[in-house]
């Protein structure tokens, strides 16, 4: 293999490591390959320039821009209203086809933001056995129109780069109804396998809460068992954490009812953190909440914070606290509030609060200030698990101009009189000058973060098929397959293996990364049968969208895995269930839609 293809080799399979091991931002580990790629002269700064500057990707940015608008609707709220019904199977199916259909034209991040709210409070069914559907419908909306996914978007910029007009507004719409009703029926049959756990309180359960043992603790030099701490209501502790005279942290856990405390300790408990404030009552204890009120106030025995203001929120994938720790985000600074807690769908989190990195889908339960809703990032950083609106609220006129406005972009796209491109320009330039949006609104919540990815992901697949690399790959696929078929390689089962290989991407990385690796790929196979190219785009297109197995796949299984209170298992579950009735629907349906 020539060096620059095991350079190339090299790149990704680092960016992949990268990704699984989510120790860096997304972003930052896409622009790091793509700049990798850069250097060494592999791609030149015309073609970077021009991959992050391409028509989809721009296309997408609009759509986001124009999406913001429309969450300031009353739609999603009126959507809320119309999901529940006394029976459960019903609810399912209106959620079905509520979700679904405005998953189809919004951001799916943003649906299942504004609606897991009425649904873990709702009073007629476990929450539990309606979020992960919640999930589940808007990615099976996303893939009823072209812009109901970024992923739908990116493969519409590839296809275009080899010479393809490009797909049509609702072009996906054969496949996806068909998707959308066996796979859909599937969830809402499947959902009676989950959990029972309700999610109406106020406050979940599942936190890790970080304390500390003050120098002049009467409780230096007690046990565990003597300073009552495995008698807390509610709470547990989990771990001690400990600097040894050498500086290194030592962490203790099991912790036994004889370990002896000592000044400086730190204690980790989880539970339920309505309960906090027993832990606050310890004699010479500090949670890490009240340290870092008290860096900017005079301390105080009990600040009241603790039983009357604490907000529970879940960190959006847009936030700038990904990646960061709290102490280094200087959260305190940033939002007026602190952490009381941090919940990560049951995963143990170990050491302080402090000091763990923060993740997409992270809930935090905040002790809050009453100018913490005041702030104007906090529709950037954060999913308010309460009924708190944001933004403010639109004119009668200016939501019909919102509402309106897009309904023209989406028929005019549609009917083929404008681009796509060109009726989101115009429908931002139009809310914008109503006033619906602020050049403020936008620069603060602009997706940097996806347009560095999606930008960079472009550039990687660029090279990826320039070095010669793809083409490798793709017989090396293609010899498999031959020793799997015993030497009788069909155009499905060519396409079978795309989309396995798609969707297996899609669970460990990210949707888009595994659309811009494939789709060179995808087309290599395609050609080397002498077979139409189209069913294995829409391969890639729906394999990255099949989702349904890991909670770490889609920033909606994410979101709604931690406000639910999943564990893996519960996704795996039914996840298994729904990603075969999508994929056999999806692949049966493809070749008769796109015919070879």
């Amino acid at each position: 293999m020539p060096m620059a293809q095991l350079y190339v080799g090299m790149i990704i399979v680092t960016l992949f490591a990268g990704l699984i091991a989510s120790r860096f931002r997304p972003a930052t580990l896409f622009v790091a390959a793509a700049g990798a790629l850069y250097l060494p002269a592999l791609i030149t700064s015309q073609e970077l320039l021009h991959h992050y500057a391409n028509e989809s990707l721009v296309t997408l940015m609009l759509l986001l821009m124009g999406s913001m608008a429309l969450e300031r609707t009353r739609t999603l709220q009126w959507v809320s209203r119309k999901l529940l019904h006394k029976s459960q199977f019903i609810t399912l199916l209106k959620m079905m086809g509520w979700v679904s259909v405005t998953s189809a034209f919004l951001n799916n991040t943003a649906v299942v933001a504004a609606l897991m709210q009425s649904v873990r409070k709702n009073r007629e069914h476990p929450a539990q056995r309606l979020l992960i559907p919640l999930g589940y419908f808007a990615i099976l909306g996303g893939v009823l129109t072209l812009i109901g996914t970024s992923t739908n978007l990116v493969v519409n910029s590839f296809l275009m780069e080899t010479g393809h007009p490009g797909f049509g507004f609702f072009d996906f719409l054969p496949i996806g109804l068909g998707v959308l009703a066996v796979a859909g029926a599937t969830v809402c049959v499947a959902a009676y396998l989950l959990p029972k756990g309700g999610g109406e309180q106020t406050i979940s359960q599942d936190y890790f809460l970080d304390a500390k043992i003050n120098d002049d603790s009467p409780l230096v030099g007690k046990t565990v068992q003597q300073a009552g701490l495995r008698a807390l209501d509610g709470l547990f502790l989990t771990e001690v954490v400990r600097r040894t005279a050498e500086g290194q942290k030592q962490l203790i856990t099991p912790v036994q009812p004889d370990t002896v405390l000592l000044a400086n300790d730190g204690l980790v408990f989880c539970g339920d953190v309505k309960q906090a404030q027993l832990i606050s009552q310890l004699p010479g204890v500090s949670m890490f909440a009240q340290a870092a009120l008290n860096d900017n106030e005079e301390a105080t025995p009990n600040n009241g914070l603790l039983h009357n203001s604490l907000a529970e929120v879940i960190v959006s994938p847009t936030s700038t606290l990904v990646g960061r720790t709290l102490k280094g985000a200087n959260f305190r600074g940033l939002f007026d509030a602190a952490v009381v807690a941090i919940g990560r769908g049951g995963e143990r989190l170990s050491g302080k609060l402090g000091q763990v990195k923060i993740r997409a889908g992270d809930r935090l339960v905040l002790a809050t200030s009453e100018d913490f809703y005041r702030h104007h990032n906090l529709e950037q950083n954060f999913f308010l698990l309460e009924s708190q609106r944001l933004s403010h609220t639109l004119t009668g006129k200016q939501e019909a101009i919102t509402l309106l406005g897009f309904a023209g972009v989406v028929l005019g796209t549609a009917l083929g009189h404008f681009t796509l491109f060109t009726g989101l320009l115009t429908y931002l330039a139009i809310i914008l000058s109503t006033k619906v949006l602020s050049p403020a609104d936008i620069r603060r919540r602009l997706p940097v973060d996806i347009w560095l990815i999606i930008g960079s992901a472009l550039c990687i697949a660029s090279v990826f098929v320039s070095s010669g690399l793809a083409n490798d790959v793709t017989n090396a696929f293609l010899w498999l397959l031959d020793r799997v078929t015993d030497n009788n390689v069909t155009p499905m089962a060519a396409m079978i293996g795309v989309f396995v290989m798609t969707w297996m991407i899609t669970e460990v990385v990210t949707n888009n990364a595994a659309a811009a690796i494939v789709f060179p790929i995808a087309v290599g196979i395609a050609e080397s049968l002498g077979v139409s190219i189209m069913p294995f785009v829409m391969a890639v297109t729906f394999g990255a969208s099949a989702s349904f197995i890991s909670p770490y796949g889609r920033q909606t299984n994410l979101m709604v895995m931690n406000a639910g209170n999943y564990r893996f298992k519960d996704f795996a579950r039914i996840g298994v269930l729904v990603l075969v009735a999508y994929s056999v629907t999806a692949l049966w349906l493809i070749p008769r839609v796109f015919v070879w």
